[in-house]
């Protein structure tokens, strides 16, 4: 676990630092956000950074979106003050934490980013028997490419072979091919020179070069261009890269994962992707099952996900229902486990008994699973407009879908203290759209939980 704390914060932030590195992470102290973006432009990668609350944070987080460089941001402050807190939150951060440090709770924040990304549930024998050839396969330096559905969890695997493997005390990055642009994914990977293109202010170092002794994973694969795809293998075959902009290489020493949700072998015979990769990349291939196909996880994995977001919203945890169970266990679950997580956060968020209801499950942000939606004879006429915003959706039977995404929304909405970037996360649904069905809810007159103020 890397750990980049910024600021100084009166030397309370710096006895963090010193915790941190009890737990066994890796820690680097830059002074400012201006060293810090530096420090990882250059390969000076991190897992976490803790930010003194006087910096700039808005300003670092909106540089980060820039660079595209994604990490979670946690916010220190040496008093109790909740605007301050509140600020940090509404400017990017994830969390708050106050200082003096506590040994505890900077454990709990280390563990969180370190086992969250990687924890691997596997009941059910049909993903049993894939860890199992995971974990045989892991210590080796072979290439991995993990194939599966959307949502199936081929990222966690990632994580669990670098875990597992020789290089776990090295750094593990990934890339999403699908979510960068084309013309900046070349720079993305093998980095560049200062006035390579247009917008490259500085030399910025590659995934490649920030992976040395590490891992890297190389998300949805299939999306790269074939272009790009050449570059890519001979970086691989010849341990090498080249920046753009430079006529120099560089040696690299990492181990390739890579991941896809589509059949390589069909995108091959189409000419959409080169043969030669394919097999460089294919030495190991792990088939991940979808959630339908692994029917004994799903309990374990509900219930894994109701303890996680029931500690992240301050929330006593809760048992899951037998009906409640039963509608997980015949859900279809097209969006696999991404799906049954923010189902389950949602659950969590609105359950009003001492054990999760049929009632608390909803499918696709929105729309009821419960039997007792289909059974609806008529439509109702709408509820009141001036909603109650009480808790949990009650007495389902009868009422219109809209009422009760309404109700689901503003609740949620309620749970998160009127943070809109927060609720429309748990949601499932973009902030535009949500602040589109808040602004048609006030015109029909409803309560809307205000926002925090900083």
């Amino acid at each position: 676990m890397r750990l980049m704390i910024i600021g100084q914060l009166e030397g309370y932030i710096s006895q963090a630092g010193k915790i941190a590195l009890q737990r066994g992470a890796k820690v680097v102290h830059c002074e400012d956000i201006e060293q810090a973006l530096g420090a990882l432009m250059n390969g000076k990668g991190a897992d976490l950074v803790m930010i003194d609350v006087k910096q700039k944070i808005g300003e670092f987080v909106e540089k980060l979106k820039t660079e595209r460089i994604h990490l979670p941001v946690v916010a220190c402050g040496v008093s109790n003050d909740a605007r301050a807190a509140v600020k940090a939150i509404q400017e990017g951060a994830k969390e708050y934490v106050p200082l003096p440090p506590d040994a505890e709770l900077i454990a709990a924040i280390i563990e969180a980013v370190t086992e969250d990304n990687s924890k691997m549930i596997a009941s059910d024998p049909a993903m049993q028997a894939v860890v199992k050839l995971a974990d045989k396969i892991a210590p080796s330096e072979a290439t991995v490419l993990i194939t599966g559905e959307s949502g199936t969890g081929k990222e966690v695997m990632s994580r669990h072979i670098h875990a597992k493997s020789k290089r776990k005390n090295g750094p593990f990055i990934a890339v999403n091919c699908a979510a960068i642009p084309e013309n900046l994914l070349e720079s993305e990977l093998f980095g560049h020179e200062k006035g390579a293109f247009t917008g490259a202010s500085a030399r910025r170092i590659g995934k490649f070069e920030e992976a040395s002794s590490g891992t890297l994973l190389l998300d949805e694969v299939s999306e790269m261009h074939p272009q790009l795809q050449a570059k890519l293998l001979r970086a691989i075959q010849e341990k090498e890269i080249t920046r753009v902009g430079s006529n120099d290489a560089v040696k690299v020493d990492v181990r390739i994962i890579a991941t896809s949700n589509r059949n390589l072998e069909e995108s091959v015979q189409k000419g959409e992707f080169r043969e030669d990769l394919y097999f460089r990349l294919n030495v190991v291939n792990l088939a991940l099952p979808p959630l339908r196909e692994r029917p004994g996880d799903i309990k374990v994995l509900a219930q894994f996900f109701v303890d996680k977001y029931a500690e992240a919203n301050g929330l006593p945890s809760k048992k899951i229902s037998e009906p409640a169970l039963k509608l997980l266990c015949e859900a279809p679950w097209r969006g696999n486990i991404r799906e049954l997580e923010n189902t389950m956060h949602r659950a969590i968020l609105i359950s009003s008994e001492p054990e999760i209801e049929d009632g608390a499950i909803f499918l696709q942000a929105g729309v009821l699973s419960s039997p007792s939606s289909s059974a609806a004879k008529e439509p109702a006429a709408s509820a009141p407009a001036d909603v109650q915003n009480e808790g949990a959706v009650e007495n389902l039977i009868g009422r219109t879908i809209a009422d009760v995404e309404r109700d689901m929304i503003l609740n949620t909405l309620d749970h998160c203290l009127g943070n809109r970037t927060h609720a429309a996360k748990i949601l499932g649904i973009s902030i535009r759209t949500l602040r589109n069905k808040l602004n048609q809810y006030k015109d029909e007159g409803a309560k809307i939980p205000a926002s925090p103020v900083g």
